[in-house]
């Protein structure tokens, strides 16, 4: 076994940095960029998995010059038209992440091709979907997903969709599950191997899913709602669920959804953990960082890109978490439901 293999034991279950990388200027890259998500900075830390989101914000595709990080459009109907716009860019994003491809980093849409990177010393990258409603009615187009290689779909983003309703501080919206063709669309990711993420999605979507699922589906990027109760983290009877479920659930680093008011130390991150273990068991709890998502201002003594992980690992074991759970955390967890669901 090659020194470099052993040492590769990060999978992150969430990031924007494709995104990201779409709006940058045309020479970065994962070689060369000033975001949170790097090449070299992967391979200081160890990363063996880096899943990619293709992420669209569909209202800013209200026009054929719409930007996916304009966020200051006011929240209003997705035309036909803007999901249709939103698709292409999800394709243009899932097309970029192969042109990234190099002798150190390699697509993969199996737990076989894990394995076979790890074996060459490549950091493997899965593509994934964040935004259901690129589909727009369409199952034939989740069939295109499949093809081009993505192999995760987080369901709903922060908008209600063809699939169903998004996280909400209105319990009505809260209360919605998927729509009829939602339903329709986890059962024909299960039938794929494709991961359906949970993280954005309603209550009510997230119990439909729990139910309708046959394999265990994830919450890529979401904390615990017990401990900061911004409704994009899950109660402790969804982490229950989840756990029972086989499913995973990655801490997000976000700190608006770590602690009430926002100002978050990297305890706080193993303080979710350990509450996560407390309910779900030690298999629930992965890592989905959501790098490059929002906006991480550097600071003393925080995660402020992926090669900082040694002080979420160093947090956990001073919050009374094991050395063997930590690794569960790194990166088993993720990787049990990648073998379970990915084909």
């Amino acid at each position: 076994m090659k020194r470099r293999e052993m040492m590769m034991n990060l999978v992150d279950m969430h990031c924007d940095t494709i995104s990201r990388l779409m709006q940058c200027p045309a020479q970065e890259s994962l070689v060369n960029n000033k975001l949170c998500i790097r090449l070299d900075k992967m391979e200081k830390v160890g990363t063996l998995v880096q899943f990619f989101a293709c992420f669209v914000h569909a209202v800013s595709y209200e026009t054929d010059k719409g930007n996916a990080w304009n966020q200051g459009m006011k929240d209003r109907a997705i035309t036909a038209a803007a999901w249709d716009r939103a698709w292409q860019a999800v394709l243009d994003m899932a097309a970029r992440i192969d042109q990234e491809q190099n002798e150190k980093i390699n697509v993969a849409c199996s737990y076989e091709d894990i394995l076979k990177n790890q074996e060459q010393g490549r950091i493997t990258a899965i593509k994934t979907v964040e935004e259901g409603g690129v589909l727009n009615g369409s199952l034939s187009r989740l069939g295109t997903l499949y093809e081009a290689g993505i192999r995760l779909m987080t369901l709903t983003w922060n908008y209600e969709n063809c699939l169903g309703y998004p996280n909400s501080r209105d319990s009505s919206v809260m209360e919605q599950g998927l729509t009829a063709f939602g339903a329709q669309t986890v059962e024909r990711m299960n039938e794929l191997g494709m991961l359906v993420d949970v993280s954005h999605l309603s209550d009510g979507g997230f119990w439909d899913c729990i139910q309708i699922s046959r394999q265990p589906i994830c919450a890529s990027h979401s904390n615990a709602r017990a401990l900061c109760s911004h409704p994009r983290n899950l109660t402790d009877e969804m982490l229950k669920a989840l756990g029972e479920n086989g499913g995973v659930a990655g801490l997000n680093f976000y700190p608006a959804f770590l602690c009430e008011n926002g100002n978050a130390a990297v305890d706080d991150i193993a303080r979710h953990a350990l509450h996560m273990i407390q309910v779900g068991g030690e298999d629930v709890v992965a890592i989905g960082t959501d790098f490059d998502g929002f906006d991480n201002e550097p600071r003393e003594s925080w995660v402020n890109d992926v090669s900082d992980m040694e002080l979420v690992w160093e947090a956990m074991y001073r919050r009374g978490i094991t050395p063997r759970q930590i690794d569960k955390i790194k990166s088993q967890n993720a990787l049990r439901v990648i073998k379970a669901v990915m084909k």
